[in-house]
């Protein structure tokens, strides 16, 4: 039997890697770590998800502060804002949840820590900094980059990408975002609501392409109201730089134009970090979205995993951890897991929320699943108009059983609504379990009990029960006419 330097070995330090990485030690096993930056925590905390939502939290509190009117309050002056103040919170709360993510806090763990360019020499081995290291079992968790499209000057034009979004030193007056997903609308209405004057150029015929489209026609008309302009089935030609500013020529139809700003933002999509590796070298399977893999998350070598961004799957940070625990069930604790993204839910953090989990009706129609649409609006929600939010809706979906398939919600902190959602939806609990609960009131989640009552209530309510309580309790109808 071969002898192996470590049981386990993780390529990648973001969130797939250190769940991995932390169970495995945890449970005892040998455990090697590598990252190829300086720090660990991944693109999530130091490009992703840490400093875009701090970000959007200082632009939503700009956004109150010159909103102070509507709440009764005297209306305020809100001053240009520094945009390097901003970076510097930005990093400072990096800084914080950094510590958590130390060398050395895996180190007490049990780990072992690695910085550097791994590249596997053999399929149990790989070079790093002029050493080998083998381990019985390899995990691939590198990531996913910001995807460059082929533009015609592009390579000659300067741009920014999520990476370097958060550490500039000074508020674009202008900025055009190519592409319409989740990072680039969160970060348009962010840096709209700090001031710059936002285009976003998205190429599909809407923005959240997987979204059902009356929920994202609804946030982008929201998000015009508050001045980003918007060029949808639109594609880009060509960028130059013309002295502080870049032109941008864009194609929509038979027609094309020139939009100019000082800055652009390339948010086009993710492609996963697999250069360098090694990869051919071992026969490794992947293609342009990622590694290919089967549900355990096994590569075409068994004793090979991948989790993450990697996987091209679903870049969410939730998925990467989600699929860390699959490959610490399937390799170090040998119990067959597999993967199960049905009730994966997501969100998209601009004000307000766009969350989902399970089927939209977009996917239901593809699926061929027979489906009925219950909504509520949050303008009926007494919480909602206390805190003047009225825009959005819950939407959910019922098959031919009455049972739940899919919830979508636009609307204030969607994300923390979708919460009931995701435990009454793993669990098989149904409706029921939800209209019996009682919700504490004022309460935005209470949109949640009533979207569920308002399907009850057509059956209750029915002319035929009313009829059989007449007939036995001599219920003698309306009181009003």
């Amino acid at each position: 039997m071969a002898v192996y330097d470590f049981d386990i070995g993780i390529i990648g330090g973001g969130a797939a890697g250190l769940t991995i990485t932390s169970g495995a030690a945890q449970f005892g096993a040998k455990t090697l770590l590598i990252e190829k930056e300086r720090v660990l925590g991944g693109d999530c905390l130091h490009y992703g998800c840490v400093p875009s939502k701090t970000l959007i939290r200082t632009a939503n509190v700009y956004q109150l502060i010159k909103k102070a009117e509507r709440f009764g309050l005297p209306g305020l002056d809100a001053k240009p804002v520094n945009y390097s103040d901003i970076a510097g919170r930005i990093k400072s709360v990096i800084e914080v949840i950094e510590r958590f993510d130390s060398a050395e806090r895996f180190c007490r763990l049990g780990a072992m820590v690695e910085f550097g360019d791994p590249a596997f020499i053999d399929e149990h081995s790989v070079r790093l900094n002029g050493k080998t290291y083998s381990a019985r079992n390899w995990i691939i968790a590198t990531g996913s980059s910001p995807d460059i499209p082929p533009i015609e000057g592009i390579d000659k034009t300067p741009y920014i990408t999520n990476r370097e979004i958060f550490s500039l030193d000074r508020l674009p007056a202008t900025m055009i975002a190519i592409g319409g997903g989740p990072v680039s609308i969160e970060l348009a209405q962010a840096f709209t609501r700090l001031g710059t004057r936002v285009t976003v150029v998205e190429r599909g015929s809407q923005i959240l392409g997987n979204e059902d489209r009356d929920l994202a026609d609804e946030l982008m008309h929201l998000l015009e109201s508050e001045g980003i302009r918007f060029h949808l089935d639109t594609q880009v030609l060509s960028l130059k730089a013309e002295g502080t500013e870049k032109e941008v020529v864009i194609r929509k139809g038979v027609g094309s134009e020139t939009l100019r700003a000082d800055t652009i933002l390339v948010a086009a999509g993710r492609t996963a970090n697999l250069a360098g590796l090694g990869l051919e070298a071992i026969s490794v399977k992947f293609d342009k979205k990622g590694l290919k893999v089967d549900r355990r998350l096994r590569t075409n070598h068994p004793h090979i995993f991948a989790a993450g961004d990697v996987t091209g799957s679903f870049l969410f940070t939730h998925a990467a951890g989600y699929e860390g625990g699959v490959v610490l069930r399937n390799a170090i604790l040998r119990l067959p897991k597999k993967v199960d993204y049905t009730y994966l839910p997501w969100c998209t953090y601009t004000d307000p929320e766009l969350a989902s989990i399970g089927m939209n009706e977009r996917r239901a129609q593809a699926a061929g699943i027979g489906y009925s649409v219950w909504t509520e609006e949050f303008r009926t929600n007494d919480r909602s108009l206390a805190e003047g939010e009225e825009t959005g809706r819950i939407k959910m979906l019922l098959d031919k059983r009455a049972r739940p398939i899919g919830v979508q919600i636009l609307g204030p902190h969607a994300g923390e609504l979708l919460s009931e959602w995701v435990a009454v939806m793993n669990s098989g609990a149904g409706l029921s379990k939800i209209a019996s609960a009682i919700h504490p009131y004022p309460t935005l989640a209470e949109i949640n009990k009533k979207a569920v009552t308002s399907f009850y209530a057509d059956k209750i309510f029915s002319e035929r029960v009313k009829k059989t309580l007449a007939f036995f309790f001599k219920l003698r109808g309306r009181a009003c006419r």
